[in-house]
């Protein structure tokens, strides 16, 4: 079976990074825990909201690896404690987000049972990059650095 490539154009050179995150963003768990907002909170930032009730800043991890923010939670149950009914699971959780290229994560802080991650995406600047053109020499051809002018 043949599989269809979103990025096999010729006219989208240097995008195969990209298929390869989203093959590991849809192999990801698709678990709904715990629940999350982003939202974009000014022209430059973004949050991340998680709801972990129960968890305390001890049983939670914030990290990065490479591209992507990885939050874990983890709580060990207490052997001391007896529960006549247990509605309440003593549950682990691991959620990955793959974060486009210069986007940084300023802070993490609980409050009220919600992880707020805060981020900050940088806007590009636009720019125009003229190419110079040269007369190829006669022989044999072989890349060299094209000079640039701005």
């Amino acid at each position: 079976m043949t599989r269809l490539s979103l990025f096999n154009s010729p006219l989208l050179l240097g995008f195969d990074h990209f298929e390869r995150t989203l093959d590991r963003v849809t192999k990801a768990s698709s678990d709904g825990y715990p629940p999350y907002n982003i939202e974009q909170v000014s022209e430059d930032a973004l949050r991340i909201t998680l709801a972990v009730a129960g968890f305390s800043e001890n049983d939670l991890s914030v990290r990065m690896e490479g591209n992507q923010l990885i939050i874990q939670g983890k709580q060990t149950d207490d052997e001391a404690r007896v529960y006549l009914h247990r509605g309440i699971a003593a549950r682990q959780f691991q959620r990955t987000f793959v974060l486009a290229e210069g986007i940084e994560v300023i802070a993490a802080e609980t409050d009220n049972g919600l992880l707020n991650i805060d981020l900050h995406r940088p806007i590009p600047d636009a720019r125009v990059k003229n190419i110079a053109i040269r007369r190829a020499s006669t022989g044999k051809r072989t890349p060299t650095k094209v000079a640039t002018s701005d």
